[in-house]
């Protein structure tokens, strides 16, 4: 039966989340927002991250053997709406801490589990950060699109070379997420794509490796100054001979699926962080519509334009929220191997989205530009990065449901039966090896 219902335990969840949004982490939205200093505006919501942690948001996505919340995919999305919808940045340092764990829980050992993932569930300070540290400086080469890539010149440049026992990292990463930590000195555990051997392609060169905090050899510089989400912190990371050991390293060679599976599972989630902001701008507007004359006899919902207009808002907000509860649903079935439901999940809400609050804007007219009377403006910054953070919808996200369907044993039905499909790495580095035209 198809049923769109919230459980019992899922409008608890529902009510618990948006009582923290609105009572916990709004107050202190707007100054961390307006502070010019990207880590000071991150440091402000701290307290608001020591109550999601309590309340479980920041470890809910965990295995219950380890201490977190053995939340289903589907619950996940249903509390990051309402996080999002007063601050989608405050959400994505949530989301994060999954990209960096949930590879160890698809991907670790028995052993390593049980060492990280305990502690991230159980820190009695209520602050455990996590970072996932995959994105490297643009560059030729550089960047991450092509991780994927045969040539070993191309995609991830950090190094982890095998010495004595210990991995040996160099290179610098940039735009890593809470990397640096509450106060620059690092996360509790950064876990970091590296490249471990220097003469293969992305397809069998990379790997992961954890980090932990105070590390020799790894310097944070000052975080990157953003135009929106400014409640997360962004991170240049320097590595200089910095020696891990070998057996914090896992997914020896498998460096790709572990980028694919993470950004697979992150997909429905950063689509519904977009539905959630999306949201928080048509719910003003249309109140707005209600009550503003724009100097005429009533209220301008009356009029026709604006009534349409609204109504292709709330479709587009609508289909987006059902587009990420179905890939939510289809990972809980298939062990978060959603890969291109979850990539149509996070491109399509972020860039109707975009359409949703400029349409809100039209809606309001100039009154929409005034920052410190209506949210608007925020809604637009905070809005304009979904289509290009976490696997960049033109970078990774589109060409990794075109290696699916381009792929021998795709059924184009899949999606509509639920059917399993298997990600495998021929369907990886699609498009990454491109013939330049001939000369002359």
């Amino acid at each position: 039966m198809i049923d769109f219902s919230l459980t019992v335990e899922q409008k608890a969840l529902q009510k618990m989340a948006r009582e923290f949004a609105q009572e916990v982490l709004k107050p202190l939205v707007r100054a961390a927002d307006a502070e010019p200093d990207p880590q000071k505006g991150f440091q402000m919501i701290k307290p608001a991250y020591e109550k999601a942690y309590e309340l479980g948001f920041a470890t809910g996505f965990l295995p219950q053997e380890y201490g977190g919340g053995g939340l289903s995919n589907v619950d996940v999305l249903i509390a990051v709406e309402e996080i999002a919808a007063v601050d989608p940045g405050f959400g994505c340092v949530l989301l994060v801490n999954g990209l960096a764990l949930m590879p160890l829980v698809w991907f670790g050992t028995e052993a390593q589990k049980k060492k990280w993932l305990t502690a991230a569930c159980n820190d009695p300070t209520k602050s455990f950060l996590a970072g996932w540290v995959v994105s490297e400086p643009a560059g030729s080469p550089g960047g991450t699109a092509n991780f994927d890539s045969p040539d070993p010149a191309s995609g991830i440049r950090v190094t982890a070379d095998l010495k004595n026992g210990e991995y040996v990292i160099n290179g610098r990463k940039y735009w890593p997420s809470s990397s640096a930590g509450w106060d620059m000195k690092g996360a509790d555990v950064n876990t970091v794509v590296v490249r471990t051997e220097r003469a293969k392609g992305g397809k069998e060169g990379l790997s992961c490796i954890l980090v932990p905090r105070g590390t020799a050899g790894v310097t944070y510089e000052p975080c990157i100054d953003k135009m929106g989400q400014r409640l997360n912190q962004n991170t240049d990371i320097h590595f200089k001979d910095a020696r891990v050991p070998a057996e914090n390293v896992f997914a020896l060679g498998n460096g790709d699926l572990v980028i694919s599976k993470a950004f697979t599972w992150s997909g429905p989630v950063a689509g519904i962080a977009a539905v959630g902001t999306a949201r928080s701008a048509y719910e003003y507007t249309l109140n707005w519509a209600k009550t503003y004359t724009g100097g005429g006899p009533q209220p301008i919902i009356g009029h026709q334009n604006v009534g349409y207009m609204l109504s292709d808002i709330a479709m587009r907000i609508e289909a987006s929220r059902y587009l990420c509860w179905k890939s939510g649903y289809y990972a809980d079935l298939h062990d978060s191997e959603n890969h291109a439901l979850g990539a149509m999940a996070k491109i399509y809400p972020g860039e109707v989205g975009m359409q949703v609050v400029y349409d809100c804007m039209r809606v309001m007219g100039i009154n929409s530009y005034d920052r410190r009377s209506h949210p608007l403006e925020k809604n637009l910054r905070d809005m304009l990065c979904f289509p290009i953070y976490d696997a960049g919808n033109m970078g990774m996200q589109r060409r990794k449901i075109w290696g699916v369907m381009a792929h021998p044993s795709f059924n184009p039905r899949a999606f509509m039966d639920n059917e399993a499909i298997s990600f495998t790495k021929d369907m990886e580095g699609i498009g990454t090896v491109v013939t330049p035209p001939a000369a002359g």
